[in-house]
């Protein structure tokens, strides 16, 4: 194997290893950042659904609520053993430390630059993603 096969597979691996916890990671924090974007849009939704006398309207509204809230609890169960004392899972921290020790490793087997190449690669790959989407 050459020099630059061997550089091009650590790029694969270190890509892959990056990919892979930042999306793990992502699976839970994302749960947060969509709830504050839920109770806004609910604000919104009951702001505006008093101008209008349907109960069909009042019984989407109050799905959505519950589903805000089960997101919620959700997300605090797989984030933290126990929120009021903010102790965080022992899977959440070590996909925290797993990052940040990828991150590290890009930085000495690819170069400094390199991680900046690769978050933008996921962000991009995570929109793509979500444009493609056809599920929802």
């Amino acid at each position: 194997m050459t020099r630059d096969e061997e550089n091009l597979l650590t790029r694969r691996y270190l890509l892959w290893c990056y990919k892979s916890t930042k999306e793990a990671l992502d699976r839970i924090d994302r749960k947060f950042t969509q709830v504050q974007v839920d109770r806004n849009l609910l604000n919104s939704l009951e702001n505006e659904a008093v101008s209008y006398a349907c109960s069909e309207l009042g019984e989407k509204i109050e799905s959505f609520k519950k589903y805000i809230q089960d997101k919620e609890k959700s997300g605090l169960e797989e984030k933290y053993v126990d929120f009021k004392k903010e102790v965080l899972q022992p899977e959440y921290i070590y996909l925290q430390l797993r990052l940040r020790a990828v991150e590290k490793a890009i930085g000495i087997f690819l170069g400094d630059g390199e991680l900046a190449k690769i978050q933008n690669l996921y962000e991009n790959e995570m929109s793509r993603r979500i444009l493609e989407a056809r599920d929802h």
